[in-house]
């Protein structure tokens, strides 16, 4: 059995909400109310639908972390779309072992950081909107990218990529921070998705079409 620990402190909230989202919910809220108190029936009902949405979607529950040390959290809920060696990529040359993970809107949106250490450079990089599944997205899609030095020395990017219906990505990290495994780091709003750039021996222990949970899923161990 895995032991596991908290990387911050648990929320006071029965329900935590990013605070990223907190812009859309007054707004649904707000053009709720205003519907109702004018009798726009059909409106309310659609903003009280999306208010709801909102709330769901901005939900940013609190997360546990594997105890392991070597242990490689997942930054993100979704899906793996893909786990496998890469003979070249957008931020260095040579071969890494490439994993990205695809969140629909139906997950949740907040990213954690992968494994304990410096953020040496943060690369932010406009672009398109792309069905964030596709592969083209990694190079094409805006894009956010984290490159981090574990105590080891050993480099790897993590860079959020947003996706068709995303127009917003937030990191809350600079260049020289400490950063520790499964804390909150950022949120893309709306469907999108992460990809890690690590070295290529890298032992991983995910498959394609896999689940992940931020923060919680072991993705492999960091030498």
């Amino acid at each position: 059995m895995n032991d596991f620990s908290r990387p911050d402190l648990p929320s006071e909230s029965g329900f935590p909400i990013a605070r990223a989202g907190y812009p859309f919910i007054f707004i649904s809220v707000f053009v709720t109310a205003i519907a109702a108190i004018l009798g726009w029936s059909w409106l309310a009902g659609l903003g009280l639908c999306f208010s709801l949405f909102c709330f769901w979607f901005f939900r940013d529950p609190d997360r546990v972390i594997p105890s392991d040390p070597s242990a490689l959290v997942s930054p993100a809920d979704g899906k793996v779309i893909v786990a496998k060696r890469v003979e070249a990529h957008p931020y260095g040359e040579g071969p890494a072992f490439q994993i990205s993970i695809f969140m629909s809107v139906f997950n949740v949106h907040v990213n954690r950081i992968p494994f304990d250490g410096v953020v040496r450079e943060v690369r932010y990089q406009p672009g398109r909107f792309l069905n964030a599944s596709l592969d083209k997205a990694s190079k094409d899609n805006e894009r956010n990218a984290l490159l981090i030095e574990t105590p080891s020395s050993v480099k790897f990017w993590t860079v959020q990529v947003a996706g068709l219906v995303a127009r917003r990505i937030i990191c809350r990290v600079r260049e020289g921070d400490s950063v520790s495994r499964g804390v909150r780091f950022g949120v893309i709003c709306f469907g999108s998705r992460l990809d890690l750039y690590l070295p290529a021996d890298f032992e991983c222990a995910v498959k394609v079409g896999e689940k992940t949970q931020a923060g919680t899923t072991t993705l492999g161990s960091m030498k």
